[in-house]
């Protein structure tokens, strides 16, 4: 990645919001607390005064005051933003899984757009876009200095539509000029397979409404054929969702009634602990872990994570590590322990603020720290691939307040591997999955030996959730 800095990487969404969106309508937070700063508020009516009478070109009042709302939530965290009518739409679309798009998850860097990950099965990752590239162009129109929001408005457009991105891609000398047909995106929140030796295979690429119960259907199909005698859940790349699947997820393979994550903030609204029960994950609906299959609480299981497994995923790595259900096998996770709520500030737009922070079921932060893997293992047979920032590179990102060693990316060094060899999520030639393979048959796990000389940033294709 040479020695570029990031910026902007939220997981700013077209489509998934990656993170932990608790409630919609919590319109009552907005009116409590401390009384109006008038003098404050003051200066900024003669500040927006000024702009209107003054500035060369008119502005509309509507304009200013989002302007200055955006500015409001940018300056407190990473994960706090405005949601404009178009972004609050897509958030409410893209969180039932389909919407339109490339198929590819976003951020910023040095001014341009970076792709942090393409999305299994989508136009971008068919056309050859890989995590790492830079989008210099949108079809004629130069990215740098572009902001994040502009440049997702010009990649979306009609289905069955063409674009043209130039990439900069490290170890090409000259831009790689890709043609993609922009398509309607169906996330599959869950995938599942059987293994060799009786070994079931469920990966999720990020937390949707339906997440928890397409997850019991695959389930149900494994059984087909008889219990698996041991599982293998993938959250790798996947940078989270909504908390209730998440809790949904968590509580179909702990005991009922187990803590699976507890939050805590200013408010009281923001202090909660999360339990496996029906009313924490089912929200009011019929209890779709009902017909479980007995086995799956029981089974020899290996949870899968890297540096993209972010928020809801580490809640469920989180609480699966704490009640000994699950070894947890891969890198150390991203580090995003904080807790989201959509506020709604009119009929078409809100505001996404950070109000708590999340522990795991010991009481654990992981915020700025990421959960370490119970057994360490690398991305490929020669070494790691991920060279990306954690939630301890993003601007003003909260401090975690238990432990402060925080762990910072690695992204302004070059990747271990040769990254010119990329492999699918749950394929033959994935590493990390021949490893877990091996520790559910008691066999060694392999370690990885470093290739005499690394490539260009090239990631395994594989499910990232944020998308455009």
């Amino acid at each position: 990645m040479g020695t570029r800095k990031i910026h902007g990487f939220g997981l700013v969404s077209v489509g998934v919001v990656a993170g932990i969106l608790l409630s919609m309508g919590i319109t009552a937070l907005a009116q409590r607390g401390a009384p109006l700063p008038l003098d404050e508020l003051r200066q900024f009516s003669n500040v927006l005064s000024a702009i209107k009478n003054n500035y060369v070109e008119p502005v509309t009042d509507k304009k200013l005051i989002d302007g200055a709302i955006a500015g409001m939530l940018s300056d407190l965290d990473p994960h706090s933003a405005y949601l404009d009518a178009d972004a609050f739409k897509e958030m409410q679309t893209a969180t039932q899984g389909e919407f339109g798009g490339l198929g590819i998850e976003v951020g910023t860097e040095d001014g341009m757009i970076k792709v942090i990950s393409p999305i299994e099965d989508t136009p971008a990752a068919r056309a050859g876009i890989r995590a790492g590239d830079l989008i210099s162009k949108i079809n004629d129109t130069s990215t740098k200095g572009l902001s994040l929001t502009d440049a997702v408005k010009m990649m979306r457009g009609p289905v069955k539509t063409p674009i043209t991105l130039s990439i900069i891609r490290q170890g090409q000398a000259q831009p790689v000029v890709i043609k993609i047909i922009r398509d309607t995106i169906r996330v599959r929140s869950v995938r599942s397979k059987m293994l060799d030796n009786n070994i079931g295979y469920v990966r999720i690429a990020q937390f949707q409404e339906k997440t928890g119960s397409d997850l019991v259907r695959h389930l149900k199909d494994l059984s087909v054929k008889g219990a698996p005698r041991a599982l293998i859940l993938d959250l790798r790349n996947d940078p989270g969702g909504l908390l209730n699947s998440a809790i949904g997820v968590s509580a179909a393979f702990l005991e009922p009634n187990a803590l699976v994550v507890s939050t805590d903030g200013r408010a009281p609204d923001s202090k909660h602990k999360y339990l496996a029960v029906a009313s924490d994950y089912a929200r009011g609906e019929s209890d779709y872990l009902s017909g479980l299959p007995a086995w799956v609480k029981k089974v020899p299981m290996v949870v899968l994570v890297n540096v993209g497994s972010a928020s809801a995923s580490e809640i469920v790595a989180g609480a699966l590590q704490d009640h000994k259900r699950a070894t947890i096998m891969g890198n150390r996770t991203f580090g995003k322990g904080s807790v989201q709520v959509i506020l709604p500030i009119s009929e078409n737009t809100a505001i996404k603020l950070t109000t708590s922070r999340y522990y795991t079921p010991k009481g654990r932060s992981i915020q700025a720290t990421g959960i370490v893997p119970d057994e360490i293992v690398a991305d490929t047979a020669e070494g790691d691939l991920f060279r990306v920032p954690r939630e301890a590179d993003l601007q003003r990102h909260l401090s975690n307040r238990q432990n402060e060693a925080e762990v910072k990316g690695t992204a302004d060094q070059p990747p271990l591997a040769d990254t010119t060899k990329t492999f699918t999520f749950g394929s033959p030639e994935d590493f990390q999955l021949q490893q877990a393979i091996n520790f559910l048959d008691g066999k060694p796990l392999q370690k990885a030996v470093a290739a005499p000389k690394a490539t260009s940033a090239v990631q395994p294709s594989g499910g990232a959730a944020t998308t455009k």
